[in-house]
């Protein structure tokens, strides 16, 4: 049989668990776009082949490549584009101008994470280009980008979740 907890250490795992939510709150909304982990983009041409542009994903295994006309972004062609646009509509050697999503949402180097995170929310995009300030692509935030960065401010309690939860410990003694 386990050890019950104090009222003491009950109260101070409350306080250690509000700390946590605002340590997180407060960094996911002040730490620019510029402290994630993420890709430079993989960048194709608007005449690029929706096959080549497809391999050049798998071969990368990124989500998304970046349409771009000379040095300027004009669309995104992700995953999605090619269930809902190319899938039973167009052949694979169309150009990927024709399945792409035009005119992207994107964010800066020094746009917040909480500002990304947002767009996509609300845009339902998993990838977000990132601009330098002469509004040329440097690399792509994805969902993952975001989920690793949070799970980074706090390891432990993530990384030492049990892969089965089943499996938790019953007791104090891991019994």
């Amino acid at each position: 049989m386990g050890i019950a907890a104090s009222e003491f250490e009950d109260a101070y795992e409350d306080v250690e668990a509000d700390e946590d939510t605002e340590k997180i709150s407060c960094t996911i909304l002040t730490e620019p776009i510029r402290g994630l982990e993420f890709r430079e983009p993989i960048c194709v041409q608007s005449d690029t082949a929706v096959r080549d542009a497809a391999t050049a994903m798998n071969d990368a295994r990124v989500g998304c490549v970046l349409v771009m006309e000379g040095d300027r972004l004009i669309g995104i062609f992700t995953e999605r584009d090619i269930l809902k646009k190319v899938v039973g509509r167009l052949d694979l050697d169309s150009p990927i101008g024709q399945a792409m999503t035009p005119n992207p949402e994107t964010v800066g180097m020094d746009d917040g994470i909480a500002y990304a995170l947002n767009k996509m929310h609300v845009g339902g995009y998993r990838h977000i280009p990132v601009l330098d300030r002469q509004g040329r692509p440097v690399g792509v935030v994805s969902i993952r980008d975001v989920v690793r960065f949070i799970v980074s401010l706090f390891p432990s309690a993530v990384l030492n979740v049990p892969p089965e939860p089943s499996l938790a410990a019953r007791e104090l003694d891991g019994g």
